[in-house]
């Protein structure tokens, strides 16, 4: 994930993102690409908790240089997106683990990437919300994202269309398949 994320640079080999090298890149192209391209889902959420949702949710664009006007549109659109149109003015403390996770995931799109990348994002969460939180994904990448989820829980890894296992860092089994519905 942090090679895929552009977060550690690859000691060999190469790796393409939307046609740039990554490799190649200073600090600060690489600090572009991620927050232009790359979303990040985490298990823990990592939401600032003393902001609400909706300013969770637009602190990704401060860095990408936008407006008040533009950022609190944007926000608010992709918290309608993940059906929290009604929470945006909830702290994370006064939301439940699945809302915290749909505002993660709202603060990942708000850039609008090309990619997702999620770690453990059910993790923390009953399986009825885990439920709820892959469909998310699953209409993330309807709409057209890629979207890469690391998990350890095959009903969570059931959701994709393709699922690639790794065993000790190398690549044990490279399997396609059609999404299994839940």
């Amino acid at each position: 994930m942090n090679m895929l994320g552009c977060l550690d640079t690859p000691t060999s080999g190469k790796y393409h993102l939307a046609g740039e090298d990554v490799g190649t890149l200073d600090d600060d192209a690489l600090a572009d690409i991620r927050n232009r391209r790359i979303g990040f889902v985490f298990q823990t959420f990592n939401l600032m908790p003393r902001y609400t949702a909706l300013e969770n949710v637009a602190l990704p664009m401060v860095y990408a240089g936008l407006g008040t006007a533009e950022r609190t549109a944007r926000a608010q659109e992709v918290l309608h997106q993940v059906g929290l149109g009604d929470r945006m003015d909830h702290k994370p403390n006064e939301l439940s683990g699945g809302q915290r996770q749909r505002v993660a995931v709202a603060r990942a799109l708000v850039n609008r990437p090309d990619l997702l990348l999620a770690d453990e994002p059910t993790g923390n969460l009953d399986t009825k919300t885990s439920i709820e939180i892959m469909a998310l994904f699953e209409e993330i990448h309807a709409a057209g994202n890629t979207v890469i989820v690391v998990t350890h829980e095959e009903d969570i890894a059931a959701h994709a269309h393709r699922i690639v296992r790794l065993r000790d860092g190398v690549v044990s089994n490279d399997d396609q398949q059609r999404a299994v519905k839940a």
